[in-house]
């Protein structure tokens, strides 16, 4: 059992690593991009985030628990971000330093959004591996597809804030580490509780989605020139969906 434990374990943390760092890496590779490419990669990571939280997370945790414990995990997951915003309030920038220090606040609450979600999803691999090898690879490769968007989503505001490729792709991988942990939690208790990693994807989902009411999609528009945030919100639910629905 050690050696299959510590080989879900680091699958798991691969998966997770792999997914987020690649689509950290689609994005940074466009640098610090001027306003109108800066609202529309704002629109889009909000764009993708709304198809990964409707089509995939709450979808996910309605068929493992049904509504009842996902509208809970929802409500949980909206007031943690509320709460966060009370004890850490916005600060309206003016300034160009100010500003990036925005877009990394943002790129940290979506990217802690984005761990919450990796840990019940690792939590699905560790169990399915404990099923069967086939079934654990299956979910595994699943799930580093679906992590693609949301490392691009993470890197949009990083990229307006003019961080370093590098330092891009490192942290967007590192919100994936958590799905390592999820795949050893999942592999030690054998048969995850349905209720609770629905609570949990609903947790994620409910986070994620004030993440992209109250920051991606404002800012979207703020930093607008013509339709250029609306066209990248549109552009990233239709990418978000294709990759959800035609990848995994």
């Amino acid at each position: 059992m050690g050696v299959n434990l510590w080989r879900v374990t680091l699958l798991g943390l691969i998966t997770g690593v792999v997914g987020t760092g690649l689509g950290g890496y689609i994005i940074a590779v466009l640098g610090k991009p001027n306003r109108r490419l800066l609202s529309f990669i704002l629109g889009f990571s909000g764009g993708i985030m709304l198809a990964i939280i409707f089509v995939d997370l709450i979808h996910e945790a309605m068929d493992i628990g049904g509504i009842t414990y996902t509208f809970v995990g929802l409500l949980l997951g909206v007031g943690l971000l509320v709460l966060i915003d009370v004890l850490l309030p916005h600060t309206h920038v003016s300034g160009e330093e100010e500003q990036q220090n925005h877009f990394v606040r943002m790129s940290i609450l979506l990217g802690l959004g984005i761990a919450m979600h990796n840990l019940p999803e690792g939590m699905a691999i560790g169990a399915g591996y404990a099923v069967s090898d086939l079934t654990g690879w299956r979910l595994a490769v699943t799930m580093l597809i679906q992590n693609i968007p949301e490392g691009m989503a993470m890197a949009g505001p990083m990229a307006a804030a003019g961080v370093g490729c590098l330092k891009c792709v490192g942290i967007t991988a590192a919100a994936g580490i958590p799905m390592g942990v999820g795949a050893w939690l999942g592999a030690v208790i054998g048969n995850v509780s349905p209720l609770s990693l629905a609570v949990s994807l609903g947790f994620a989902a409910g986070a994620m989605l004030y993440i992209v009411f109250d920051e991606l999609m404002p800012e979207a528009q703020a930093q607008a020139e013509g339709h250029s945030g609306t066209f990248g919100a549109v552009a990233g639910v239709l990418v978000g969906i294709a990759l959800l629905l035609f990848l995994g």
